[in-house]
């Protein structure tokens, strides 16, 4: 009997029922895992993605969708499928932009509305990814689902997704989304270096001038009342900011950028990373998928590069063009990549604010972005 229990238990463990390609996904996440931990990669999203990767091609239960037996009774789904509904609802990835909101200063972003037209720019990748997608055999809604991730924005492309019914692709574009992310020091620099000189790169630019505190608080007014299409992400991205700015609710301004924040970053990203078990991850689709993310987003990154020297020439060297690639919307990294670069061509360079425009820019261009697929496909 003993024995018997112990033969039992043990056939229940992951070793006697993973296949290669659970392999393989495992292998993946340990490779997330290892960027994640050792390189610090964007561990706040890597960490529970991986995890949630790891999970799910270890124990498959953990993603299993409630049903009835033939006697009727009812059981329970697995726990991440719980989380994983959340993300079809939308409510995770609209929660995320209102944390955003709450943590990012937009005040660069009106002190210089040029900052639009890059953030824009950016968005190019976004476009271009559409019509390989397309090409490459993909329909219309599900090009338009993998395309935002040239956005460098994971709440945004679980959001479309969503909308446009696509939601077999969720894990191959969240994961490449968040993945894109993560990697955005990594990505980034080669083409920023590729399309300036030296002596653009070395372009210090004026202080910004000071925002008043009844601009703070009238901008996500009216940006609330120009973009009514994708009013559950940028509606929640400029109520976090609200609370912000007006000054009144410090409690719900703390609790949306720090305690609310994390827990949702820990249930959206577990919930992505157990969309990934390798029967739904290891296929053809995927890799297309993948290599159409980094399209777009290498695409994004050279639209706001080469806007920002259409700019630098129009404005006389006013505008080093490396603030342009902070058009993509990885909030703030993608900014911190224009500063690291800068600083590199000359120390004594600081364009970390400037970069924060079209940074804040690129997360409104992508929502835009999305709200336009969105009357496209009539959603």
């Amino acid at each position: 009997m003993i024995t018997e229990t112990l033969n039992n238990l043990l056939h229940q463990t992951a070793f006697f029922n993973l296949d290669w390609g659970n392999y393989v996904m495992i292998a993946v996440a340990c490779f997330f895992l290892y960027l994640a931990i050792k390189h610090e990669f964007e561990p706040l999203l890597l960490v529970p993605i991986a995890f949630g990767m790891l999970l799910v091609n270890i124990y498959p239960d953990i993603m299993a969708e409630p049903y009835t037996d033939v006697q009727g009774l009812e059981h329970a789904g697995g726990l991440f499928y719980y989380f994983f509904t959340l993300d079809e609802w939308s409510i995770l990835p609209s929660l995320i932009f209102m944390g955003v909101g709450a943590m990012t200063d937009f005040g660069p972003l009106i002190a210089n509305p040029i900052s639009f037209i890059m953030g824009a720019a950016a968005q190019l990748g976004i476009y271009l990814a559409y019509f390989f997608a397309i090409f490459m055999g993909f329909n219309g809604r599900e090009a338009a689902a993998i395309s935002i991730i040239g956005g460098a924005d994971g709440p945004t492309s679980i959001f479309l997704l969503n909308k446009l019914g696509q939601q077999h692709l969720m894990g191959p574009i969240a994961v490449a989304a968040y993945s894109y992310m993560s990697l955005v020091p990594i990505i980034q620099p080669p083409v920023m270096k590729l399309l300036t000189t030296e002596k653009e790169r070395k372009i210090k630019m004026e202080q910004l001038r000071s925002v008043s505190k009844l601009e703070k608080i009238l901008f996500p007014i009216v940006v609330c009342m120009i973009l009514p299409s994708t009013a559950p992400l940028v509606g929640m991205l400029m109520l976090g900011n609200l609370f912000r700015e007006c000054g009144v609710v410090k409690q719900l301004q703390e609790t949306a950028s720090n305690a609310m924040m994390y827990i949702v970053v820990i249930l959206l990203g577990t919930s992505v990373g157990a969309s990934t078990s390798a029967e739904a991850f290891l296929n053809v689709s995927t890799l297309k998928i993948v290599a159409l993310g980094l399209i777009a987003f290498v695409f994004g990154t050279a639209g706001g590069v080469l806007l920002g020297k259409v700019l630098c020439k129009a404005t006389h060297g006013r505008i080093n063009p490396l603030i342009g690639s902070a058009g993509v919307s990885a909030v703030p990294m993608a900014a911190r990549v224009s500063q690291k670069v800068g600083a590199e061509a000359d120390p004594t360079n600081f364009l970390l604010m400037h970069a924060m425009g079209p940074n804040v820019a690129g997360v409104i261009g992508t929502a835009v972005a999305a709200g336009t697929f969105m009357a496209i496909f009539g959603v």
